[in-house]
């Protein structure tokens, strides 16, 4: 009978190449997909790893994909390492959305540039409240908050289609479900013209810096940490784990909460039932497949982008269904799990007494 049996001894090295070997496995089988799809496979590869990286102009869209998912891992990294399961990123990033296009729809054409700040703050806020709501159940009433997150995302959903659907659907927009284009005033500032990259980019970066300096140069984050990974230990150093869920969830709300504000004042300049784009989702990916390191959660967010891209040029240029993403992302997740536990465990043959 074939069993795992923990290793005396997880190698580091090891641990550190299980990502690079996950990528490795997700390409192998990728392969095998796209043959069995009747698809030259390096043609394939070639939409996936190759096309998002060839000019100025594709760098520049893989970094406004990269952007969103980066913010958003960082924040659940933050919960994830305090042991707290936040599933519903993607529901906290559309009510910050919903909370920054309600900003944005209120400037006419006199109002200040600073708007753009009242806008990045709505949607903190709205992401924090709709984490808040979990922090409050898991708090006070010991619900779980992996099923909470995860219920309130479709709640965001349907107050999201509420608001196109009703009060703010755009009178003159032939009757589609969307709010009218903001004002030009209330578009985040962009990097260079001629490219959608907007200074969310340059948010995003200086949030890897702050949470590694505050995970791993700062009492509080020490504290964070303990309280959620070992909440007895936590309370005899007098560490509090309530104060380190709720410190998890907010924190993480309000990143997505920002990268949804990013997102709806920045490339899509008006609310739509299609800014649910799954990105709260992958991010979960991109923080595990990013080793819950701000560093490595760069890298892992480029190669999520990259899959998006990827997916949406093999959509429109070989003809594969738009769920070939999911499928690359799926498979990078499960390849990486494998891994990992190849890494903490090894495979035994014991034979059965009778």
């Amino acid at each position: 009978m074939l069993k795992l049996e923990a290793r005396p001894e997880a190698s580091k090295l090891w641990g550190y190449a299980s990502p690079v070997l996950a990528l490795l496995l997700t390409v192998l089988v990728g392969v095998a997909i796209f043959m069995a799809l009747g698809k030259d496979p390096v043609r394939g590869l070639q939409m996936f790893f190759w096309e998002p990286v060839k000019s100025a102009y594709a760098l520049g869209e893989l970094m406004v994909k990269a952007t969103p998912l980066l913010v958003i891992a960082l924040g659940l990294g933050v919960c994830y390492r305090s042991n707290v399961w936040n599933i519903g990123a993607e529901g906290q990033f559309v009510v910050g959305a919903v909370a920054a296009g309600g900003v944005a729809l209120l400037a006419g054409k006199d109002t200040s540039r600073w708007i753009v700040l009242a806008i990045v703050l709505a949607g903190i806020l709205g992401g924090m409240l709709w984490a808040g709501l979990v922090a409050l159940l898991r708090d006070r009433f010991n619900a779980n908050e992996i099923l909470v997150s995860l219920m309130l995302v479709y709640v965001a959903d349907m107050v999201l289609s509420y608001m196109v659907y009703g009060p703010w659907k755009d009178p003159a927009g032939y009757n589609f479900p969307q709010s009218k284009s903001f004002e030009s005033v209330t578009q985040i500032p962009r990097l260079m013209s001629g490219s959608r990259v907007s200074v969310g980019l340059l948010i995003a970066f200086a949030g890897v810096g702050l949470m590694w300096v505050y995970l791993f140069r700062t009492r509080a984050g020490f504290a964070q940490q303990v309280g959620g990974l070992a909440p007895a230990a936590a309370r005899y150093a007098g560490f509090s784990s309530r104060k380190a869920l709720w410190v998890a969830l907010l924190v993480s709300g309000g990143a997505a909460g920002l990268a949804g504000a990013l997102e709806v004042a920045g490339p899509i300049g008006q609310l739509t039932p299609y800014i649910p784009s799954g990105y709260g989702f992958a991010a979960i990916i991109v923080a595990y497949v990013g080793r819950l390191h701000p560093v490595g959660m760069v890298f892992s967010a480029v190669l999520m982008s990259m899959f998006y891209i990827g997916g949406e040029l093999a959509q429109s240029r070989l003809g594969l269904p738009k769920s070939i993403t999911g499928v690359f992302q799926g498979l990078l997740l499960f390849s990486l799990l494998a891994c990992d536990t190849l890494v903490a465990f090894r495979l035994r043959w014991s034979s059965r007494r009778a």
